[in-house]
């Protein structure tokens, strides 16, 4: 019988070397980023990562259950599916996520056709979130980016977010993660998104244009 390869280590008793033994691997903190928001099975965390081969997906699955940072679950009938979460110990690595995506914020752009997907825009907001930008601003909304819904409601300087349709928003905007990304952050003005149909808004759109102003990008 084959025996399973021993992990790789760094050999090293300082916390952050002991840490990267065990979420350093390439794609280890990506699945981390794609559970966040909630379970997922095996073909959602692929469309979450679409560059990121099949069996290189199992390998740091197995390996983060290995680790006790992922757990895995079969969902109650009718759905019966087979889905991967964070455990607790893995939900602990999520200030670690938005930190490295906040430094990671002011790093140049990869070359080439590259995409962000539904969950890393909402991690996104998470971690760009200005809680000055928002202060007085008590306000819910709804994000759909197609079949997915993402309630947000920022009050007292805070945002909470979550997977799921709002109770009776302020604001709903409707449109695609790049679209998004290109109102937050690359200074696209709404009128134009919502022009030629890239955006659609329903309701308050004096609540959606201060929403799109409580992410700004740090100074590099």
């Amino acid at each position: 019988m084959a025996q399973m390869a021993s992990p790789r280590t760094y050999g090293d008793l300082c916390g952050v070397a002991r840490a990267l033994d065990q979420v350093g691997e390439r794609w280890a903190l990506l699945v981390v980023r794609e559970l966040l928001l909630g379970p997922k099975r095996f073909t959602d965390l692929r469309e979450g990562l679409p560059h990121i081969s099949p069996d290189i997906l199992s390998q740091r699955l197995r390996e983060l259950e290995r680790d006790g940072i992922v757990g895995r679950r079969k969902l109650a009938p009718p759905a019966g599916s087979r889905v991967y979460e964070l455990t607790e110990r893995g939900r602990e690595l999520e200030p670690v996520v938005l930190a490295l995506g906040r430094w990671g914020s002011g790093a140049p752009f990869p070359a080439g056709e590259a995409r962000i997907g539904v969950d890393s825009t909402m991690i996104a907001l998470r971690t760009l979130f200005d809680a000055g930008a928002a202060k007085g601003l008590d306000a819910s909304y709804e994000l759909r980016f197609g079949d997915q819904r993402f309630r947000v409601r920022v009050a007292d300087g805070r945002l909470e977010l979550a997977r799921g349709e709002a109770d009776a928003p302020d604001a709903v905007i409707a449109t695609d993660p790049g679209t998004l990304s290109m109102l937050l952050w690359h200074d696209r003005p709404l009128a134009d998104a919502l022009r030629t149909g890239a955006a659609v808004v329903e309701g308050d759109r004096g609540a959606t244009a201060r929403f799109l102003e409580l992410f700004p990008v740090p100074a590099s």
